[in-house]
């Protein structure tokens, strides 16, 4: 067999000029359709229109033009099978040979601000996907292209032999049910959120790649570094590296983790992550001040951690930070001093992000986690509390100081693994304790961590309190205030404890598990 005949039919016409002038030159007769027709006559490329095929006008604003039996049957032909080739003589039809189409931009339409919903619609492509999938299906014969990157191959492959190779129409093929699939997953989360479910019957979601990984959490685990259409700006997928080595797996998962923290800062914040927990978290009135309490909350664990900023780094802050061995360093920015300091350590990585969404006020997103034959859903954790929203339940209330520490460590302790405990104070983590399988024992750890620092201190636990056992042990180490989410049928012991040892304990009625 041989590639005698070709549509050709692109939204994106990157490098599609050269691509068919190529194969002309090689004497594939070029079948084309509306803007597309007109670019290649335009450029001197001999082009027949889709209706001297059909014998048929594009109607309906070119809604309807290829889908057509003098099309399909060009291309779902089986070519060795005796039957399909009479009728194909007897109706006067042609084999199609060649089928290259991209679709019309439905992401880039619906990814403008204040889309309407009729646009969006008018953006859904019928035709395309249609000949997509009738040429894949049919790959035993037919070659597909939806890529431009694969075009150089195709015509490497017909200029040596006439015809693309069996293994690449195969490999095409399949690219092109995963692009069609993902399309229809794009334009079905769009419609569901329009019609306010997101949250349906059957969910179906698609990612771009954006590289392969040396390894996953350990070197014998595969990875791979993918992207959601259409995320964010301030999200680790958008992210421009600006310097050092690749991002690894974990790289990856405790940046996204510590993103997420300094993130419900309006204030100057640096949170210092490692596996996954904040080992130091600080804010002030600049960004210097934020690292120099991010670092002293725990200058042992910071060491090999991620830093994130929510501000842009500057000179005096990278001096700071160059002293230490650190993976990676994330900011919306970073002045030249800054960059001229920092890009003399070789493997430090280096990512600028877009506009940070600070503060309490963030909008929630929908979080995939697979599980072993599944997986499970749901939004993600942006609630947030304000003074207005604690209860206060023992004697004593808590200081205007007290409050801003308590405030403080409950924007820490949602992203600390449960069984969660965060003591804070001076604007500063000072312990954390995160995943024991009781808060006793996260309490304790806590406590262990800070030291003498704990003397004074807020502690902000992400579940309630069982019994009041852990309220003891705070008090006999210093804690002088307490948020938690209270509603626990013991809570009563609790809060006699506190009373028992005078300190403040505020509810917040919102529980913070992170497993």
């Amino acid at each position: 067999m041989s590639i005698k005949r070709a549509l050709v039919s692109v939204s994106d016409k990157t490098g599609i000029v050269d691509f068919c002038r190529e194969l002309s030159q090689l004497g594939v007769e070029i079948i084309s359709t509306g803007g597309t027709k007109n670019l290649l006559a335009k450029e001197g490329v001999p082009v027949i229109g889709i209706s001297d095929v059909t014998g048929f006008p594009e109607i309906l604003d070119g809604r309807v033009k290829t889908l057509h039996p003098a099309v399909h049957s060009g291309l779902l032909a089986v070519r060795d099978s005796a039957e399909h080739q009479a009728q194909m003589k007897e109706l006067g039809l042609d084999y199609i040979d060649l089928v290259v189409v991209n679709l019309y931009p439905f992401q880039e339409t619906i990814a403008k601000p204040d889309v309407a919903y009729e646009d969006a619609i008018e953006n859904i492509d019928i035709g395309g996907p249609t000949m997509l999938r009738s040429a894949a299906k049919n790959h035993a014969f037919v070659s597909v292209v939806v890529d431009s990157d694969d075009y150089s191959t195709v015509i490497e492959e017909i200029r040596g032999a006439g015809d693309t190779t069996l293994e690449t129409r195969k490999r095409l093929a399949a690219k092109v049910f995963r692009h069609t699939a993902a399309y229809d997953a794009l334009i079905s989360d769009y419609l569901s959120n329009v019609n306010g479910d997101p949250l349906p019957e059957r969910f179906t979601v698609t990612y771009e790649k954006l590289q392969d990984l040396r390894y996953g959490e350990n070197p014998h685990q595969k990875a791979a570094f993918y992207r959601k259409p259409l995320a964010g700006a301030d999200t680790i997928t958008t992210a421009e590296q600006l310097h050092g080595k690749e991002l690894s797996y974990n790289n990856i998962n405790d940046a996204n983790a510590a993103l997420q923290i300094v993130k419900e800062f309006e204030e100057p914040a640096v949170v210092a992550v490692k596996h996954m927990n904040p080992c130091g978290v600080g804010v002030g009135k600049s960004i210097y001040e934020a690292y120099e309490k991010a670092y002293q909350a725990d200058p042992v664990s910071i060491f090999g951690g991620i830093i994130a900023a929510n501000r842009i780094i500057d000179e005096d802050t990278a001096n700071q930070l160059k002293d230490i061995f650190l993976e990676i360093i994330l900011a919306p920015g970073f002045t030249q001093e800054a960059l001229d300091i920092l890009t003399k350590k070789k493997n430090i990585r280096l990512l600028k992000l877009g506009g940070l969404e600070l503060g309490g006020d963030r909008k929630s997103q929908y979080v995939v986690t697979s599980i072993d034959g599944g997986m499970v859903i749901q939004e993600s954790d942006t609630h947030s509390v304000t003074e207005s929203d604690l209860k206060v339940v023992t004697d004593r209330k808590p200081t205007e100081e007290e409050l801003k520490q308590l405030l403080f460590g409950w924007k820490v302790v949602k992203h600390v693994k449960s069984n969660a405990i965060v003591l804070a104070k001076d604007d500063m983590t000072i312990g954390v304790g995160a995943g024991q399988m009781n808060r006793v024992g996260s309490a304790k750890i806590a406590i262990e961590q800070a030291g003498d620092k704990v003397q004074g201190s807020a502690l902000a636990s992400d579940a309630y309190f069982p019994m009041g056992d852990t309220v003891e042990v705070a008090a006999k180490a210093g804690v002088t205030a307490i948020i938690q989410p209270g509603g626990s049928i013991r809570d009563e012991e609790s809060i006699q404890m506190a009373n028992k040892y005078g300190i403040a304990m505020v509810f917040t009625g919102i529980r913070h598990f992170k497993h």
